[in-house]
């Protein structure tokens, strides 16, 4: 009987473990295989400034540039104390792509459709409100927040290393490049006409990028879904380096994102 009842649970259990490594669709021993995904992201900047980034500005006369020189207008911010980004949130939807290689190696492309809002935060000295005649007051802000918005198409190709497949889990790891453009309405990007202090901070629009990243493949009956997490860094200064108050401060401006995705194949 213990003989019996020991080969069932033999038979039972290599039946099922010959189900499981079926389990996913067969979709690892497909040379080509399709998916999609949806994306998380945390993005900030890391800025490198000018020696003489502390220095106030001036409004240049009949145009709307600025200066270091106190002679050349009104001033159009105080001294600064601090450039700095904070994280900001944002997401993205994409397809997958995936080329078999080997057992353990695949060549991966995610084209997805980003949209990631950026903030540098620009903290002065307290100065006092100054009269610009027609008994008009010009009052200075201590904290400024400028949001760079971006809708980026953004097109990651990688080699994913693979760990051999134990029953229904895989890790892996992810590490490639990515090029991105920007392709928001130029609307959002046009400060054409405004004054000194409320130009806009701009980006390059399109940009490379390193990235490198871990995940799990998880298989279920019929589909693979796979938790990732990656880590980005722009190859190059991303800022685009025009004549205001908000810009002429800081030497590069390179981007740094946290994504993490979910994968269906």
């Amino acid at each position: 009987m213990i003989r019996k009842l020991s080969l069932i649970i033999s038979l039972f259990m290599i039946s099922s473990s010959a189900f499981a490594q079926n389990w996913g669709g067969g979709i690892d021993d497909e040379d080509w295989s399709f998916g999609f995904n949806f994306q998380y992201i945390s993005a900030e900047y890391k800025i490198l400034k000018k020696q003489n980034w502390q220095s106030p500005f001036f409004e240049e006369l009949n145009s709307f540039g600025v200066s270091y020189d106190p002679n050349s207008g009104a001033p159009v911010t105080a001294r600064l104390n601090s450039i700095s980004s904070k994280p900001s949130q944002g997401f993205g939807l994409g397809f997958v792509m995936n080329r078999r290689i080997s057992e353990n190696f695949d060549l991966r492309a995610t084209p997805s459709l980003i949209f990631s809002d950026r903030i540098v935060s620009y903290e002065y000295e307290p100065m006092e409100p100054i009269n610009v005649g027609n008994g008009q007051v010009k009052n200075f802000q201590t904290l400024v927040d400028k949001k760079v918005q971006a809708t980026m198409f953004e097109f990651p190709l990688g080699l994913k290393i693979k760990s051999n497949r134990l029953n229904n889990f895989r890790a892996y790891w992810l590490g490639g490049a990515k090029y991105s453009i920007d392709i928001a309405s130029k609307k959002k990007t046009s400060d054409e006409g405004e004054t000194a202090v409320n130009k806009l901070l701009k980006n390059q629009q399109n940009y490379l990028s390193y990235e490198t990243g871990i995940g799990f493949d998880l298989y279920f009956e019929y589909f693979k879904m796979s938790p990732e997490i990656k880590l980005s860094y722009s190859t190059n200064d991303i800022l685009q380096h025009d004549n205001t108050a908000f810009a002429n401060p800081i030497d590069k401006l390179k981007l740094r994102q946290l994504t993490f995705s979910l994968i269906f194949q």
